[in-house]
């Protein structure tokens, strides 16, 4: 265990000197800080787009869907590869519109776009509402793959401890440009353990993918057929989540702020064509979830599928590599969060609300003060209410994809409104509160985020019809057809 041990606080720590060394010598401004003076080319927004997506879930969460539910898994594959289509063709345009009005975060189009503070506002709290428990189940993911991963010699509390306040340096010193280098290191080493796992177990125990597949289903006949292992994720709720999740993939804060800090309109149009690739890794990880239940059958938790399967199969050091691959993983949509969550509350709440001649160096030292506030907040709860915010990321998904109608409108239709926007918004927040908080999710068999991002569509196209124009600064894309 000792190689194990040095494996993974080895890593924790050089990537945090890396994050650390990536601010040297930049002048860490407000721009600087969120979006990185707008500089990044391809292959840093590849790597911080999938950074930021793929997380401590990408080991626990997909493989563990694998082990305890089969077909319904599937869905993440294909949510993915639409998210990713539909980004070719919106991401590019809101590119231009940041690059024009020098747009920082998520609210700031909103407020652009729409002439309302307001309306800004309640996008940057609904968008720090969704952030923190992600946030939350980021740090409570590492405690429990490091621990794991060294045998219970670090105990989860202290590896959730010593990785953020080690990523809390970063942030507050090297803030986006630190998460993007972290990421090098992340993608690197998720690759090679997904990579070795995903290919290694299926052949250790069955010599190959069709073996492994082929007993699954003698043992398993409908495993890999909807429902699956599940009563209710059947083809109208897949295929409901499908829309929800591949609509609102780019309408999480971070995400959504990330498209700011690419240096053109093509750098995100060829990060649109490369990034299906990154959904190979999650294939494999598929294969390790059905052979883990195949192996070692009746789990009390899916999500330590993955854990567990490397645990039995492989030496104590490569367990330290995937727990300091798990580490990172974490890390760095961690970053991101905290970054973005501190900028929405300075600039979109504290700036927009109370001090709207509040200067940039202002925003900017609050910025950095609510870092170290936000990351304190999510050490507490993640250390002692390890479950209490698990529901709250359910809202969270299914609050930012009402982002959708407002964002895709303003920036190809004139004639949608602020009026229609926020009454959409908060009919389509109402609605997925009620199905949620009243049980009734799935809501006739689709999923509830999905019933209210439709509700909400609705709405914002039906006001906005019904109410005067504003005279707003017109947001289009310049080059829609890529002239």
């Amino acid at each position: 265990m000792n190689a194990a041990l040095f494996i993974i606080l080895g890593t924790i720590l050089f990537s945090a000197l890396l994050g650390i060394y990536a601010g040297r010598r930049v002048k860490m401004n407000l721009e600087n800080w969120t979006v990185g003076g707008r500089r990044f080319g391809i292959i840093i927004i590849w790597l911080l787009m999938a950074g930021e997506i793929y997380t401590t879930f990408t080991f626990l969460g997909a493989s563990g869907w694998a082990y305890s539910k089969g077909a319904p898994t599937f869905y993440i594959l294909v949510y993915g590869a639409l998210a990713y289509t539909l980004s070719f063709f919106i991401l590019p345009a809101l590119w231009k519109v940041g690059k024009k009005y020098g747009l920082h975060t998520q609210p700031d189009y909103f407020i652009t776009r729409y002439d309302s503070r307001a309306l800004g506002i309640f996008v940057a709290l609904i968008g720090v509402f969704s952030i923190i428990p992600y946030l939350q189940l980021q740090l409570t993911g590492l405690g429990l793959i490091v621990e794991v991963a060294s045998n219970e010699t670090i105990s989860s509390h202290v590896a959730i401890a010593i990785s953020f306040v080690l990523t809390c340096v970063f942030v507050y010193t090297s803030g986006i440009r630190g998460t993007a280098w972290v990421s090098i290191v992340k993608d690197i080493m998720m690759i090679v353990a997904v990579l070795v796992v995903g290919i290694g177990v299926p052949m250790i125990y069955f010599g190959g993918f069709g073996n492994m597949f082929r007993t699954l289903i003698e043992q398993k006949p409908q495993y890999l057929v909807l429902p699956g292992g599940t009563s209710h994720m059947g083809v109208v709720w897949v295929m409901s989540t499908l829309l929800l999740t591949g609509l609102g993939f780019y309408m999480w804060p971070h995400v959504f702020g990330s498209v700011f800090s690419a240096k053109s309109a093509n750098v995100i149009k060829r990060n649109a064509i490369i990034m299906p690739l990154y959904q190979i890794p999650i294939l494999l990880i598929f294969m390790v979830g059905f052979t883990a239940l195949l192996v070692i059958p009746g789990l009390a938790n899916g999500d330590m599928a993955f854990l567990e399967l490397v645990n039995k199969t492989y030496p104590s050091w490569f367990m330290g590599f995937v727990g300091a691959a798990g580490a990172v993983t974490a890390m760095v949509p961690a970053s991101i969060l905290v970054l973005f969550a501190s900028t929405l509350l300075a600039k979109n709440v504290y700036k927009a609300g109370f001090k709207p001649k509040a200067s940039e160096e202002t925003v900017m030292r609050l910025s950095r003060f609510l870092v170290l506030v936000i990351t304190t907040i999510a050490l507490v709860f993640a250390i002692a209410f390890p479950e209490e915010l698990v529901n709250l990321l359910i809202f969270g998904y299914d609050g930012v994809c009402q982002f959708f109608p407002g964002v895709v409108l303003g920036l190809f239709w004139r004639r949608v409104t602020k009026t229609g926007v926020f009454s959409g918004l908060i009919v389509g927040i109402a609605v997925v509160v009620g199905l949620i908080a009243s049980g009734h999710d799935p809501f006739l068999g689709m999923n509830a985020g999905f019933v209210g991002l439709a509700i909400n569509s609705v709405v914002t196209l039906v006001v906005s019809l019904g109410t005067k124009p504003m005279n707003v600064k017109k947001l289009e894309s310049e080059d829609r057809h890529d002239r």
